[in-house]
Parts: C-alpha cells; structure tokens; sequence
C-alpha cells in the first residue's frame, strides 16, 4: 500500500497507474456479461471521465506552458480525447447486451490505448524532465482535486481547461446526480 501512495505523489506515476486500471476495466468489460458488464461498464466510464478531465485541467496547461513544442502536444493529445470521448458517449448511451457493444467497445479501446501510449511517449516523459519532484507531487495533488469534481460521464467538446473549469462543475453535478438515480432505481451497480 505504501508503494501505491508514494508513487500517486508522482503525477506521470498516477496517470500510468490509473492507464493500467483502465485496460484492467477494459478487460473486465469484454469478459463479462450481464449487470458484472454493466458495472464494470459504469466504472470504466467514470474512471475514463475523470481522468480525461483532470488531465486537461491539470496536465495540459503545464505542457503547454513548459515543455518544448508542447503546444503541438497537447493540440495532438486534445484531438484523441475528443474521438475517444465521441465514441465513449455513444457507448453510454447503449445497453451493454446490445450485440453492437463489443465491437464499438474493441474501437474505443484501441483508440484510449493509443492515446495513452501517446501521453506517456511524447507527454509524460517531457514533464518528467521540466519538472521538479516537487511539482510532479503538487500536480499529482491537483490532479486528484481536479478528479474528486470532474464529470463522471463524458462531454466531448469540452477538452481545455477552460471549458473544462466552465462546463465541468455543472456537468458533475448532472452526472453525479443521474449516477445516483440510476443506483437508486437499480440500473447500476
């Protein structure tokens, strides 16, 4: 436990991290069936949301603003985050037993794996060597703030920290709200 918490003081470490936990709930999903798929469903949903959000709020300005070239980074990682949350929208919307899920599941996770390798090839290596451990630790910091108000669902069209910062308080207390609905009918786990 003390290795997770030391390495989640670690922004790149976090993000990595929680990189593994979505293809561990990708796996999940495809293995399972009936309300474990839904659920499973749900939080890989929830997690991609979350993390997507706080990285735009978080990650991107300081890629933008200090790393070389970072501009181009964060333009090219911003134009994966809008397919990807495209196509996860869509998949919000069906139910998980729809013979079309699988396949537009497989799409969507080819699209997040590649995203990810593209974060931590061309993203998270350049802020591991312009920022101090202090400011890795301070936007691991944010990141988890960031994460504990970021949507639950997807919102495409909202990928900057701007809109993210505009739209997202509101959209959080929409999704939280609908997730809560949901449980509370017994539509999801």
């Amino acid at each position: 436990m003390a290795e997770i918490a030391a390495s989640d003081a670690d922004v790149v470490a976090l993000l990595t991290r929680q990189h593994g936990d979505i293809r561990n709930l990708f796996d999940e999903v495809e293995r399972t069936s009936g309300d474990e798929r839904r659920d499973a469903f749900r939080r890989l949903v929830r997690l991609l949301a979350v993390h997507e959000t706080a990285e735009e709020e978080v990650v991107r300005p300081f890629t933008r603003s200090n790393v070389p070239g970072g501009e181009q980074v964060v333009e090219d990682r911003l134009d994966e985050e809008r397919e990807a949350k495209e196509v996860l929208s869509r998949l919000d919307g069906m139910d998980t037993d729809d013979p079309k899920f699988l396949t537009e599941l497989l799409a969507l996770r080819l699209d997040v794996m590649a995203h990810a390798r593209a974060e931590e090839r061309y993203e998270f290596i350049r802020i591991r060597r312009h920022a101090d451990k202090d400011r890795l630790a301070s936007m691991a910091s944010a990141l988890k703030a960031a994460e504990a108000m970021a949507p639950t669902h997807p919102h495409p069209g909202t990928e900057s920290a701007a809109k993210n910062i505009a739209l997202g308080p509101l959209a959080a207390v929409v999704d939280r709200t609908r997730d809560a609905v949901r449980k509370a009918l017994g539509k999801d786990g």
